[in-house]
This record gives C-alpha cells, structure tokens and sequence, in this order.
C-alpha cells in the first residue's frame, strides 16, 4: 500500500503545474458573490488569519460532526447489518454490504459536489445535515420493520454525504478565503477527520457495549446510537447555519479588492 501510495503521488508531484500566468479555461467566469451565494468573498485570506475567523471554526465543527456520524457508520457496518438482520444476512453479504457503501462514498464525491456547484455550497452541506439526520433517526424503525434493502438504501445515502462532505469541502473553503492559501487551509480543516476518525468509533464502540451490557438485544443494541448521530448532525446544521461571509478585516491588505 505505502509503494503504491508512493508511486501515485511521485506522479503527480512530477506531472502537475501550475497553468501559465492569467490563463483560465474556455467560457470561465471567476466566481462572485450573487443573491443565491453570498458566501463567495470578494479577496483573499491567509492560511494564518483563517484560523482566526470563526467561519473556519464553524466549518471545522461541522466537517467534524459529519465525519464523525459516517466513519461510525463505516467502522460498525459489517457487524450491524448482521446483527440487526440475524440469520438473513451472513458474513459474505456484510461483506458486499460495505463494498456498496464504499462504491457510494466514492459516488458521492462527484455527485454532491456536482450539485454543491448549482446550490452552493452551505445549502449543500444543510442538506447532508437535514436529510442525514432524518436518515438516521429512520433507522430504528427500518430494521425493526425488517426491511432490508431499505436499510441498504438509507445507509448508502448517508454513506454518499459523507463522501460528498470531503468533495465539497475545498470549494466551501474557496468560497469563503479566496484561493491565496486555499491549500494550507484545508489541512488546518482536516484536522477535524483526525478527531472524527478518534470520537467516531469510540462513541459507536462504547454505545454498543454499553447497551449490550444492560440487557438489550444485539439487533437493538445500534438504536440509540442512530439517534445520538442524528443529534450530532442537529449540531452540524446549526454550525453551518452559523457561517457568514469573512470579513473584510480578515483580507490580505494587498489582495484586497475594491
């Protein structure tokens, strides 16, 4: 895996460039704030002042919940789906279960980033909050009422947001600093997967365990889980709702335009 990894990113280091100065592609337009997306900002902000506005934080605390909620869904999804379904769905099918969730995830990469380009990108990211939150919380009674292929579907919805969070995520970041440092930034914004990738399966992990050792049946033992990621997701919403344009003090004084 490290060879390979290394190869990939060997090619693109030696391959990519930047474009030749004030070249743009055919029919580009630079992107302004209009009526349906106020959050495009009119200058361009350091990695260093980004970390000290509060739409970064904001943001930051929205990527985090998100993730958080889906690797919890990655991380138990073989095990849950066997559970929930005792005897009607065996190790092999869990095994494609999560093959269709990763094709999902990928899925979602092109196709909530593709539609975060029409809506932008806050309408987008309080959508993968409302609809995922509503998802989660159907999840309970989705197993309860034995439907498989309807839990399959809720979950590789859910799955395809959590994907389509990352997608969209630099081009939020875009939107609101400028392109000056737009890469420096988003690993500051990365660190957010970091905890989410530590809080996710510790919180589905420790939830399950404790509910199993109160007595309650392994098919039920995710039903409060489902609930405590849909408030998690609640927060998401909010956190995002939050996100104003940055600004106009936060600008780099030379990249400033009238």
């Amino acid at each position: 895996m490290g060879l390979i990894y290394f190869a990939v990113m060997m090619f693109g280091a030696f391959t990519v460039r930047l474009p030749a100065p004030g070249w743009t592609p055919d029919g580009y337009k630079t992107p302004i704030a209009t009526s349906q997306n106020k959050m495009i900002t009119a200058g361009q902000v350091s990695a260093d002042e980004a970390i000290k506005t509060p739409q970064f934080w904001f943001l930051w605390a929205a990527l985090l919940l998100n993730v958080t909620a889906g690797i919890s869904v990655l991380e138990m999804a073989s095990p849950m789906i066997q559970e929930v379904f005792p005897g009607v769905i065996k190790a092999g099918a869990a095994a494609g279960f999560v093959g269709l969730l990763s094709i999902f995830n990928m899925s979602g990469l092109f196709f909530w980033s593709s539609i975060s380009d029409k809506i932008g990108r806050k309408a987008t990211y309080a959508l993968y909050f409302l609809l995922g939150g509503v998802l989660y919380a159907a999840v309970p009674g989705v197993g309860a009422a034995h439907h498989a292929i309807l839990f399959v579907a809720v979950f590789c919805i859910i799955i395809s947001m959590y994907g389509g969070g990352f997608a969209a995520a630099p081009a939020y970041l875009r939107d609101l600093f400028g392109t000056f440092q737009v890469g420096a930034i988003h690993g500051r914004l990365l660190t957010a997967w970091s905890a989410a990738g530590i809080a996710g399966p510790l919180l589905i992990n420790s939830m399950r365990q404790l509910q199993l050792a109160h007595g309650v049946a392994p098919s039920q033992a995710y039903n409060q889980t489902m609930y405590v990621l849909a408030g998690l997701l609640a927060l998401g919403f909010i956190s995002n709702l939050l996100v104003r344009p940055v600004a106009k003090g936060h600008l780099q004084p030379a990249l400033r335009t009238p």
